[in-house]
């Protein structure tokens, strides 16, 4: 008997040992494409990065200088607007997911579209919107980049919204409740506030997934070489300059191209620090 356990016990741990070096190796091989990604982008990045790119606007084909002030504008107020539309949106969403309507149809149905929206290709809501908005005004316009791109988000924030309140003890809301508060104070101000850290990450985790999308754009928001804030209209977008400089055969435009894509890296990565920064120093104190 102790011979099997013996052998039993070496075996789990060969089992063990061979895991950890496989886990180990993938490791290594996403982060060495990762950090491959991230040398490429800030050697050819940094080199064109300069104070022109952000006062002046998007140049002519084949002239010299120019910078991306007006796709930088022009995708602040669409991923802002985004933004605005999707966080109470999912939020208000994956409160009812798990505080009041945990085992409805209605639930089952909402992560069932939840699960299919979060798989789906950024381009087929693209030209989702397309259809029912760009086709039915007659024109290509920021609202419609907006509308498309809280489209992708809705999915993450409600189901990062989902997941962290789940992870709120239900003795919490037990305490409460026999406190006299009503469900909705209980929700309010403590199975959310509980949560708020991993709300904000999922929130964060959106704004990054959209700031980036190319596809849902080129239908909606399209593209405008000349500085707009109206909404109303083509607005120019760092994603979609992004890709039509890169596709380009002017130096110019490449160059402004890597500027672009590395602006958008910073801020993402900016947004992250921040908020990961005054969350520690709020849950210190």
């Amino acid at each position: 008997m102790a011979l099997k356990s013996s052998a039993l016990y070496v075996r789990r741990r060969r089992a063990n040992q061979i895991g950890m070096v496989l886990s180990m190796v993938a490791m290594a091989l996403g982060l060495s494409a990762l950090l491959w990604i991230l040398v490429v982008l800030f050697g050819n990045g940094l080199a064109a990065l300069d104070w022109s790119i952000f006062v002046n606007d998007t140049p002519a084909p084949g002239s010299e200088g120019g910078g991306l002030r007006n796709a930088m504008v022009g995708s602040l107020m669409i991923v802002g607007l985004a933004v605005l539309v999707s966080t109470p949106v999912g939020i208000l969403a994956g409160i009812y997911l798990t505080e009041f309507g945990d085992t409805s149809k209605t639930a089952e149905f909402t992560r069932f579209i939840t699960d299919i929206m979060l798989s789906a290709p950024s381009i087929v809501l693209g030209l989702f919107v397309y259809a029912i908005a760009v086709s039915t005004f007659g024109h290509f316009s920021g609202y419609a980049g907006s509308l498309a791109l809280a489209l992708i988000a809705i999915p993450v924030v409600m189901r990062t919204t989902e997941n962290r309140l789940r992870l709120v003890p239900g003795s919490l809301r037990g305490a409460a409740f026999a406190l006299g508060a009503p469900r909705w104070k209980v929700t309010t101000m403590v199975t959310l506030r509980a949560a708020r850290s991993g709300v904000i990450t999922g929130l964060l985790l959106a704004v990054a997934r959209i700031s980036g999308e190319t596809a849902p754009l080129l239908f909606t928001a399209l593209n405008n070489q000349f500085f707009s804030t109206d909404m109303g209209s083509p607005m120019a977008n760092l994603p979609v300059v992004i890709f039509q400089f890169a596709m380009s055969p002017y130096e110019n435009w490449i160059r402004l191209a890597w500027a672009g894509a590395l602006v958008i890296t910073l801020t993402v990565l900016l947004l992250n620090i921040l908020a990961r920064v005054f969350l520690r120093d709020k849950s210190g104190a």
